[in-house]
């Protein structure tokens, strides 16, 4: 395959609404609330936007995303779209916006999604509403009628059988973020879990309970891509966009014989190459966290460790700040917020502050390269964005 250049694109603003349960706000008002946010980061004004992404939401009919937000904001766009990757969208956003700028399509992307999820509906309709989306297959899956986790249950369950990966060692994933978002003023949960407390937690779906699963949330996240150039002249230092890569592995997870091994060593595959760096040179990863399993396979997938060895490395603080890899630092699905679609741009948002040192109590010292990743389905699809300070 012929080298793929470097995207010459750099973060300049990022920004996000409230996050946890907002009923006064509707789609459309966390989402303008994150864009100004943003926009107030970087230094710019919805007059300074030529270029905008968004993606679906669940919880209202919109025919074109892209359009509703447009005219909602005042936008007259050079170039917009609505993309849908799941769980990855938020890092794939930041790529598709890269590639526009690059091609001089347009000098300045809006990245901006979010909905109010929660106080739209229970978070059990929520879930229900997401199961209904599509995520099982029609003829053999759907009709037994699986949630989102029965089907990442079948990777925890695999996992534990393949390579001894126990309750207690997903449960530390939970605790730790829980205490990564404890640091963080915008977070959904902040109140501190024990071990025992996940392992208490109602089950979902065997092996999981409710304190492995993802929140449901209100909220939206917005970020600003333009060039290197346009930045200079910013508020904020900017962060590069030094590699990127996707990786599919599969659409219904019954398709698949090997579910403990995800696309992400595709997509990080190729955002390391194309960055020219290894594992070793990352600073923070913050990583798509829909369930505490998730964590686990991604550090192995990323090459972070070896496979099967996942369950070790977040034993005794190693994904805390401070241990040997600070992960997903602002709390992430589980503790910081999971507004649907948006939730991965939070991640971004995070690396984004990390390499910018402007993190707060959350900061990972000396912080100069994170990794961001987005998954999308039932482990099926992944974008890795690999960023650094300007």
């Amino acid at each position: 395959m012929k080298a793929r250049a470097p995207l010459n694109a750099v973060i300049a603003g990022v920004g996000e609404s409230t996050v946890g349960r907002v009923p006064h706000l509707d789609s459309l008002g966390l989402q303008r609330m994150a864009a100004l946010a943003a926009l107030e980061d970087a230094g710019l004004t919805l007059a300074d936007i030529d270029g905008l992404l968004t993606t679906p939401i669940r919880v209202e009919n919109w025919a074109m995303p892209c359009g509703v937000v447009s005219e909602s904001l005042g936008l007259h766009p050079r170039y917009l779209a609505t993309l849908d990757v799941a769980g990855a969208s938020g890092v794939a956003m930041a790529h598709h916006a890269a590639m526009a700028v690059a091609t001089g399509q347009c000098e300045t992307v809006l990245c901006v999604a979010g909905q109010n999820m929660l106080s739209f509906s229970s978070r059990g309709a929520a879930v229900q509403k997401l199961a209904d989306a599509g995520w099982a297959h029609p003829e053999f899956e759907a009709p037994y009628g699986p949630l989102i986790p029965t089907l990442y249950a079948l990777v925890a369950q695999r996992h534990m059988h393949e390579y001894g990966t126990t309750l207690e060692q997903m449960a530390e994933v939970a605790v730790t973020l829980r205490g990564h978002a404890a640091l963080n003023p915008n977070a959904h949960k902040k109140d501190l879990l024990s071990i025992a407390d996940v392992m208490q937690s109602r089950t979902i779906t065997s092996p999981l309970r409710m304190l492995d699963c993802a929140l449901v949330s209100d909220g939206a996240a917005a970020f600003i891509v333009t060039t290197p150039e346009r930045a200079r002249d910013l508020r904020q230092p900017a962060a590069k966009l030094l590699g990127h890569g996707y990786g599919h592995s599969h659409t219904y997870i019954g398709d698949y014989k090997n579910i403990t091994t995800t696309g992400a060593v595709q997509s990080g595959r190729d955002a390391f190459d194309m960055a020219g760096l290894t594992p070793s040179d990352i600073d923070v990863a913050e990583l798509y966290d829909c369930f505490t399993i998730t964590v686990i396979v991604e550090l192995e997938d990323l090459g972070f460790c070896a496979k099967g060895e996942g369950g070790h490395y977040v034993e005794n603080g190693g994904i805390a700040l401070g241990g040997k890899l600070p992960v997903t630092t602002h709390g992430g699905l589980l503790s910081a917020g999971h507004p649907g679609l948006s939730g991965g741009m939070f991640h971004l948002l995070e690396g984004v502050r990390q390499v910018r040192n402007q993190a707060g109590a959350r900061q990972v010292p000396g912080a100069e390269v994170a990794l961001v990743h987005g998954n999308g389905g039932i482990v099926g699809l992944h974008s890795t964005l690999i960023i650094a300070q300007g």
